[in-house]
């Protein structure tokens, strides 16, 4: 007789160094992805604009930081209050967890999600700024951030990551951000820009980037840490998926930048390292919550059709005449679009979960979650960011005077330039010149 079959409770999931130590230096990738956007977008603006746009990448470090650990993680982690947001006491200035903690199902600390997810907090209002500068004051600016991280960003990761949210619950699939941090963001940036307005000379002043270098530079600290910001997000390394999203990072973020080239070489005649770059990063964002559920054949169409459909909506600022700086909306709000619907053609049911695209035999039911979720965040976020910027408009205002953005928000909000030429042409060299006819002139008369 065959022995009875005996059944075993599962075993809990047990700490592991391996995921800890790999969470953890993913953190850090996606905390220097901050810098990394400072510079791509500090590279982009005018001379006299520099170190606003890298304050105000730098500045969300700081606010966005505090309020996660006093409140953020609570709502947008803690236990599901009615699909909308989250509240644990415990998660409250993190201060009801235990070092060795896990994370509910899985192999990490509470502290190492909740420090991975703060990156992602921390960034997100960041990019909105690339679509205000030139215009917008430091102190609104601080003040815009602390609040739309409270009333939007941290509930939106409620309903798309937290478990009883209501996009989580429908299915909606978001790997690592694409309608949580690039819709949000891009539909934000829409919104802000919709009521402060135009720089001056829009349209009229050449407003062409100063420094390119710079630009590329942010471009590849940005394309190294989201290797972070993507793989990181499976909370672990042990079943192949993160390392699915790994491959298909690098893949989409190449056939992006390619197709983003090509495109501006038959369309503008020139191939441009503004491009490159700008490619680059439609790819990383069509790539973010696509990622875990496409192949590598599907991540290069991914890539290859953001690449396109986002250097396509960079122009769309000038026919409809919204001042976009840096194109946030055509490059995080269309390549999120993009990438979040793809996923309804092109997922294939063999890597984070079993659902299956229209191309793979699964019919249109994926793609309709899909707009759903986009559809959700997008009219959320664009609807409460109009409304923030409206009442800080019209309680502290918005924007620095004409004067002073003719002038440089750098000088009249920071005090300082990016760039120093007061010494040009000094030193040992200037001493020892000859001097000029005039001086010459002078020391005659003077003996």
């Amino acid at each position: 007789m065959a022995p009875a079959a005996i059944t075993l409770a599962a075993e809990a999931p047990k700490l592991s160094a391996a995921n800890t130590g790999f969470m953890l230096i993913c953190s850090a990738l996606v905390m220097l992805m901050t810098p990394g956007l400072a510079f791509f977008y500090g590279g982009m603006v005018r001379v006299k604009s520099t170190l606003n746009m890298l304050m105000m990448s730098f500045i969300s470090l700081g606010i966005i930081t505090i309020l996660w650990v006093l409140y953020g993680f609570s709502v947008a982690f803690g236990t599901d209050k009615g699909s909308l947001f989250g509240w644990d006491g415990d998660y409250v200035g993190l201060s009801g967890i235990g070092l060795t903690q896990l994370w509910d199902g899985y192999t990490i600390p509470i502290y190492v999600f909740a420090v991975f997810q703060l990156m992602f907090a921390i960034i997100t209002p960041a990019l909105i700024s690339g679509a205000l500068a030139d215009r917008v004051k430091f102190t609104a600016w601080s003040l815009f951030i602390a609040l739309w991280a409270t009333i939007v960003y941290f509930p939106v990761a409620h309903w798309v990551w937290g478990t009883g949210g209501w996009a989580f619950d429908l299915g909606v699939i978001d790997f690592a951000g694409g309608t949580a941090v690039h819709i949000n963001a891009g539909a934000a940036a829409l919104g802000v820009i919709l009521v402060i307005g135009k720089r001056v000379g829009f349209k009229k002043d050449p407003m062409r980037p100063h420094s390119l270098p710079w630009t590329m530079l942010g471009a590849g600290l940005l394309w190294f840490g989201w290797f972070g910001f993507n793989a990181g997000s499976w909370l672990g390394n042990d079943d192949g998926v993160g390392a699915l999203m790994f491959v298909n990072t690098q893949v989409a973020t190449a056939a992006a930048m390619l197709a983003w080239l090509v495109y501006e070489k038959l369309r503008h005649g020139a191939f441009t390292s503004l491009g490159a770059a700008s490619g680059a990063v439609a790819g990383l964002v069509a790539i973010t919550p696509s990622g875990g559920a496409v192949s590598p054949l599907g991540a290069i169409a991914v890539g290859a059709i953001a690449g396109v459909l986002c250097a396509m909506a960079v122009g769309l600022k000038y026919k409809f005449g919204y001042d976009d700086s840096l194109d946030v909306v055509g490059v995080h709000l269309v390549g999120g679009i993009v990438g979040s619907l793809l996923i309804g053609f092109f997922a294939t049911g063999g890597g984070q979960s079993d659902a299956q695209g229209l191309f793979y035999g699964g019919g249109l039911t994926q793609f309709w979650k899909q707009c759903a979720g986009v559809g959700g965040v997008l009219a959320y976020s664009l609807i409460a960011s109009a409304i923030l910027a409206f009442l800080i408009d019209k309680t502290i205002g918005m924007r620095v005077s004409e004067d002073d953005e003719v002038t440089g928000i750098d000088q009249t909000e920071h005090a300082e330039t990016a760039y120093d030429f007061s010494g040009a042409g000094g030193g040992a060299a200037a001493r020892t010149a000859v001097p000029s006819p005039v001086a010459q002139e002078s020391k005659k008369v003077d003996a």
